[in-house]
């Protein structure tokens, strides 16, 4: 079995492109020509350029030598924290802008939830010169106001979705909107490993670089290019995507994917999709969703900005269904004193989104000399004001 997209956009029974007719066109446009793009010389060579040189990859694989010890395992962190504007976001937003120039495209939309895509998608949008307009919920602007005051810094234009939840699954319908009313000039960049085909797998494939340096890395202070496992958090998906990429037919490498539990997974303010998810379509794709039992979308919950998402990526869901990877939930709690930790044990102050991935040691053990790599997709800037008000610093 293969755990990536096959020919006709589905991994597993998850995937396709469920859509409106208005949609088609672009969709249909992009899922010609993406793979075609992707592999032009001229293409992978400004995009390696612009990620050495704009990015600052390859990022180091660290190994955190005190979370070790506490741990009693080898653990190494993927320090995508220290890309340009502060996430792994960037890879897939450089990727999509070259995508959209060579497209045509003048005009660039967005979702976001934590900001963090939303500022990478505003960054490569002030680099090429193009018009950015990004849809973030409005509980969401108000929790993450250092980004929200990035990206119009950054010359972007933030607006509000007023409507449901008020944060990233109604900042996502706003764009699909924008781009139903603007389909000729438009390009819709999301930030996750979510959509209608091609999305995931072209949000997976610029994301891959993640676990394409991992590899290698791990090769030249171990010996070996297979950790024994790689952990990341999982919202829509796209930094496990990335971390898992190049291991996902190496079933050697066991994949940890965690989850928002929120403030518990049977408390009804939660984001464990995998648990609590049935199979259903959401923004244009098959996949996971938290949903009742006529089919309406569930609210999710989680102190983290990011990780608030009803759905999980298509890849995600097929990952889970087969057991090819752990799903390991994880509360608004354990994740805080996570992150925490992981401050004081390290000096590296994580996303609260990443400090979920970090919360598994505390109740998951590992043996000794096991090699465990995390995948440690944001820094914290950006959640300073809930660290403050959580931890009453």
């Amino acid at each position: 079995m293969s755990y990536h997209v096959n020919d006709k956009g589905y991994y597993g029974q998850f995937g396709g492109a469920f859509i409106p007719e208005m949609l088609y066109p672009n969709i249909e446009e992009l899922r010609q020509q993406y793979l075609k793009i992707m592999s032009e010389s001229d293409f992978k060579a400004e995009f390696d350029q612009l990620l050495k040189h704009y990015v600052g990859r390859p990022t180091p694989l660290y190994f955190a030598k005190r979370f070790s010890e506490k741990y009693k395992t080898k653990i190494y962190f993927k320090r995508e924290d220290l890309c340009h504007t502060g996430a792994h976001k960037v890879n897939n937003t450089i990727g999509q802008i070259l995508m959209a120039k060579r497209l045509g495209k003048t005009r660039i939309i967005a979702e976001t939830g934590a900001g963090q895509h939303g500022v990478a998608t505003a960054t490569v949008c002030a680099l090429a010169g193009l018009e950015c307009i990004v849809y973030m919920g409005e509980i969401d602007i108000a929790r993450q106001a250092p980004n929200v005051a990035r990206m119009k810094m950054l010359g972007a234009e933030v607006r509000p979705a007023t409507s449901g939840s008020k944060t990233l699954k109604d900042a996502t319908n706003e764009a699909i909107r924008d781009w139903i009313n603007n389909p000729e000039n438009t390009h819709y960049i999301i930030g996750s490993a979510v959509g209608p085909h091609p999305y995931p797998d072209m949000v997976s494939r610029f994301q891959s670089v993640v676990s394409d340096e991992i590899k290698w890395q791990l090769n030249a202070v171990e010996g070996t290019s297979s950790p024994d496992y790689v952990v990341a958090c999982v919202g829509g998906g796209s930094n496990a995507a990335g971390a898992y990429y190049h291991f996902l037919d190496d079933e050697r490498v066991g994949l940890i994917a965690v989850e928002a539990a929120g403030k518990g997974v049977d408390t009804g303010q939660s984001a464990a999709t995998s648990i609590l998810g049935k199979e259903g379509i959401i923004h244009g794709s098959k996949t996971l969703l938290m949903q009742t039992k006529d089919g309406q979308i569930t609210e999710p919950y989680s102190i983290s900005a990011g990780l608030d998402y009803p759905g999980v990526g298509p890849m995600h869901a097929h990952l889970y269904t087969t057991k090819r990877a752990q799903f390991i939930p994880v509360t608004d709690d354990e994740a805080m004193t996570a992150g925490l930790t992981l401050s004081q044990l390290e000096g590296i102050i994580p996303a609260i989104e990443t400090a979920h991935a970090f919360a598994i040691f505390e109740t998951k053990t590992f043996n000794p000399d096991d090699i465990v790599v995390v995948c440690l997709s944001g820094r914290g800037d950006k959640d300073l004001n809930t660290y403050i008000d959580y931890f009453k610093l």
